[in-house]
């Protein structure tokens, strides 16, 4: 059995999403270049800072934070909850609780949680959000600058990159323009609006830490803008913006080793602009998001590897597996090439090429720089559809009611690897043989096996005995389909 490595909880902001009954709203960062801003003299009210010194106007975010904080909100996610009795089933039967004396109880109670939310298309009234903020409600409100609070539609969200949209009847609403994140620099000023522990709106500032940062572990697909404005629980699916007000990024996420109610420590994450645009365009248009794969397997370089393949540059992704059909191999890639760069981003291991496949549409052309014998190959191929899931019967008899699914990106990228159970017909041959939705399949007799396309191609021979090795909770066991 292979070894299940432990989740870390070091994000903070519990690190994703609303969090009961506080507030978790995000900040959003898009590429914005760190425009100097034009002098603005405001007129000075009592109290307050004077608009200039020794004639000379004083700078201020002000005019700019007013176009900008009435389309951010506050998203209220509603999800009703079983409860559970210190008396077992026995408390459903009134005539044991009349028996003992024990007082009628609720069974169930509203959960609520807080976060945030961006208005990005005011005319039709659609909210961009985090989607561990809106994940299993039965109902979301979202409350408006001006006060007004109104039920949202949710139109799609995407789990793997934690993006999700929700709509709101149009009618005198503003909204942030997305700026092209990919023209961010690490240096570049940048603005957070949010509502950190449910405090009401909040702006915090600074700069942009780094730019497409991944390997964080528990987070799906990442591309992130780091920042050190500050981002607490309750900022999730806020507006991280530039110096002209432009969205670059949904704040998602921030790092506390001391766990997500100890503060913020200047390590924040936001959802990069353009990747929230590609993934809203997908949902607009068909409520879920499909994704390109290169279909093959691949292992992290090592130095012994390295070493016995001739390459000085320990680093790439080296293809282990290729399956028929698929885009590697209409591009020529054979078992033993290492792939360093994809369209001129650095492959430095298995895992950064999953990650960049997976935050690429489908039918993309890519650029593969290669390692072939040693020597340097340019390979051009296209990513073809990721199967959503598959069917059991199609594998194997022996599965027949059951449906499979790839892991949610959250549990890979924490080192987990197989394929998920997503649904098992009741009666059916899957269910007489044990198998529940929720498990996780880690292994089986018919061959290795990383993600869903991986357990299909490892079907190509029907085994006599079929075993699989299943997570369930927090036990492994061998189950013998029959």
């Amino acid at each position: 059995m292979r070894p299940l490595p432990t989740l870390l909880a070091l994000l903070a902001a519990a690190a994703f999403g609303g969090f009961a009954a506080s507030g978790l709203q995000a900040v959003f960062e898009t590429p914005a270049q760190a425009a100097p801003l034009a002098p603005a003299v405001i007129p000075a009210a009592s109290g307050s800072l004077p608009a200039a010194v020794n004639g000379q106007p004083m700078p201020s975010l002000a005019p700019m934070l007013q176009r900008v904080m009435p389309a951010v909100v506050n998203v209220y996610s509603r999800q009703t909850v079983k409860l559970r009795s210190p008396m077992g089933p026995f408390a459903d039967d009134p005539i044991f609780r009349r028996m003992l004396g024990i007082p009628d109880m609720p069974r169930e109670r509203v959960q609520q949680s807080l976060g945030s939310g961006v208005i990005i298309d005011a005319k039709n009234g659609y909210i961009i959000t985090n989607h561990h903020v809106i994940e299993n409600a039965d109902g979301v409100s979202v409350t408006l600058s001006d006060g007004r609070s109104v039920e949202a539609e949710f139109k799609g969200s995407d789990p793997d990159t934690d993006v999700a949209l929700i709509r709101i009847p149009p009618g005198n609403l503003t909204e942030i323009p997305l700026a092209d994140s990919s023209a961010l620099s690490v240096g570049d000023f940048v603005v957070a609006v949010g509502n950190p522990f449910g405090l009401g709106q909040t702006v915090t500032s600074g700069i942009v830490s780094a730019v497409g940062r991944s390997g964080i572990r528990g987070l799906g697909y990442q591309n992130f803008i780091q920042t050190d404005a500050s981002i607490n629980p309750g900022n999730s699916g806020g507006a991280l913006v530039n110096l002209q007000g432009q969205l670059v990024g949904i704040n998602t996420a921030s790092f506390n080793p001391q766990g997500s109610m100890a503060g913020n420590i200047g390590l924040g994450f936001a959802i990069p602009s353009n990747l929230a645009r590609s993934v809203v365009e997908q949902l607009k248009a068909n409520g879920v998001v499909t994704r390109g794969t290169l279909g093959l397997e691949s292992q992290t370089l090592t130095p012994q590897i390295a070493q016995g393949m001739g390459l000085d540059d320990v680093r790439g992704a080296a293809v282990t597996r290729i399956y028929a059909g698929s885009g590697a191999a209409a591009a020529g890639l054979k078992i033993g090439d290492v792939i360093v760069a994809a369209n001129g981003e650095r492959i430095d291991s298995a895992e950064s090429l999953h990650n960049y496949e997976g935050l690429q549409p489908v039918g993309s052309a890519l650029t593969l720089q290669v390692r072939r014998d040693g020597k340097p190959l340019t390979l051009r191929a296209m990513l073809k559809e990721q199967p959503q899931a598959l069917a059991g019967a199609t594998l194997d008899p022996r599965l027949a009611g059951a449906s499979f699914a790839d892991l949610p990106e959250s549990l890979r990228s924490s080192g987990l690897s197989g394929v998920l159970v997503k649904d098992v017909g009741r009666g059916s041959r899957a269910a007489q043989n044990r198998l529940q939705p929720g498990d996780i399949v880690l292994e089986a007799t018919t061959g290795e096996f990383d993600d869903l396309s991986g357990f299909q191609a490892s079907f190509a021979r029907k085994p006599e005995q079929l075993v699989l090795a299943i997570r369930r909770g927090n036990g492994v066991g061998n189950f013998l389909m029959r």
